[in-house]
């Protein structure tokens, strides 16, 4: 019986992708653990590896082609003792539809966990092997190391952004062309007319800037925002700041974002009705806090988690918080560490922006944006004094909270940090 393979859903939030390359061709034997072809996700392109063993009977979506739905056949395997007769009676099935959930009316408290369960048959493990002299094993696939071997390409040197940070064929043709996304073309072009010159290049869209737009448009056309603003004190914690970087006694820093960090994390705890998610029919709560940071990346957004931040330290987060963001600007996360949430911030204070309204990150109930912390005066029993003030705006899916809890939210933040102490405390 002839075996269809899908187009595999590499990660929860996948609906499509694109075929990047096949590396077997119809006719090629196939073995489990086999790799088949190149998958360009919404993040990364990944290998895909054959689950079943058979003959390589059809292609049926050549490799080049965009947005192709999640399990919708792209060839067929030919099980042993099967030729190609098996083929013309073949009929490709459709894409299997999500089943929607039965509602509830009353929904059970459960402690579960942010991801749901992967469904492709992809290795997402994150720890480094070494090699027992204790140098790091370079993860590399076939056609990678023979790319690097024709083109004198010490292999090393290589960024890796596969599963595990495999190094893949997109790697090397980067590393050759000096570009961190080959992926974008672009046009330039000069247009003459009577009275003047306009020049322009035109700039084809990358997968992940593809899927921002989608998810920015969707979740600001479905989501009733809104927006609530509070100023805050930070003297007090810049002090405690300064105190802890001085006296700890290693070149590791915090930073201003990593006590806000913790500062929302303790906040959400106390005000639990905002750590929740949108679910449709209903809404989930969680007991666990884990805030995804909004990080700048070439191709736009990605928002890193730092799980359970309620129950870390501050050096911890900090610690946790810049390895996650280095792995992000070098394409190196895995699902597990930016898929999921209850919380996000996003923080544009470093580039000198006093106050803005950010996007709500679905399926999650807010969002929070951090201005700068600058001095301003401000009155003060009767008396003008000169403090150092930040603007933090709440962004509210107005479905799942209140106005009020919103404002509980944001004065449970000022307690921690205008009292930065507690923080060191819990």
């Amino acid at each position: 019986m002839t075996i269809e393979i899908l187009m595999p859903a590499l990660s929860p939030t996948m609906t499509e992708g694109n075929l990047v390359k096949w590396h077997k061709k119809a006719g090629d034997s196939v073995e489990s653990g086999d790799l088949l072809a190149e998958i360009e996700t919404d993040k990364a392109t990944m290998e895909v590896e054959a689950v079943d063993e058979g003959i390589l009977g059809k292609i049926l979506v050549e490799e080049g082609a965009q947005n192709v739905t999640v399990n919708k056949p792209i060839a067929i395997l030919l099980e042993e003792g099967e030729n190609e007769d098996a083929l013309e009676n073949y009929t490709p099935s459709s894409p299997e539809k999500k089943e929607e959930p039965e509602k509830k009316e009353k929904v059970e408290t459960k402690k579960e966990s942010i991801l749901p369960e992967l469904k492709a048959e992809v290795s997402f493990e994150n720890k480094k092997q070494t090699l027992e002299t204790g140098k790091e094993r370079i993860i590399s696939s076939p056609l990678a190391r023979r790319l690097a071997e024709k083109n004198n390409i010490n292999i090393n040197e290589v960024a890796g952004t596969g599963p595990r940070n495999r190094i893949i064929k997109k790697d090397i043709d980067s590393f050759l062309s000096s570009q961190k996304n080959s992926s974008i073309s672009s046009f330039s072009k000069i247009v003459h007319t009577d009275s003047l010159s306009i020049s322009y290049r035109d700039e084809s869209l990358s997968q992940v800037r593809r899927i921002i737009a989608q998810r920015l448009s969707k979740s600001k056309q479905e989501i009733p925002h809104f927006y609530v603003s509070m100023d805050y004190n930070m003297d007090d914690l810049l002090k405690v700041r300064k105190t802890l970087n001085e006296e700890s006694g290693t070149n590791q820093k915090l930073s201003v974002n990593d006590f806000i960090i913790k500062a929302c994390s303790l906040a959400l705890k106390d005000v639990p009705k905002a750590n929740a998610i949108w679910m449709d029919d209903y809404i989930r709560y969680y007991d666990n806090v884990d805030i995804s940071v909004a990080v700048s990346i070439e191709e736009g957004l990605i928002t890193p988690i730092i799980r359970c931040a309620d129950q870390k330290s501050l050096m911890q987060i900090s610690l946790e918080a810049k390895e996650l963001i280095k792995k992000a600007r070098e394409n190196k996360l895995v699902p597990e560490e930016f898929q999921g949430g209850t919380f996000s911030i996003s923080n544009m204070g470093m580039f000198g922006v006093r106050q803005f309204n950010a996007i709500i990150n679905q399926p999650q109930a807010c969002i929070i944006a951090i201005g700068a912390a600058e001095k301003r005066p401000v009155v003060i029993e009767n008396k003008i004094e000169l403090i150092t003030q930040m603007t933090a705006t709440l962004s509210v899916d107005h479905r799942i909270v209140d106005g009020s809890v919103a404002a509980e939210l944001l004065v449970a933040l000022k307690r921690y940090i205008e009292n930065p102490i507690l923080l060191t405390l819990r």
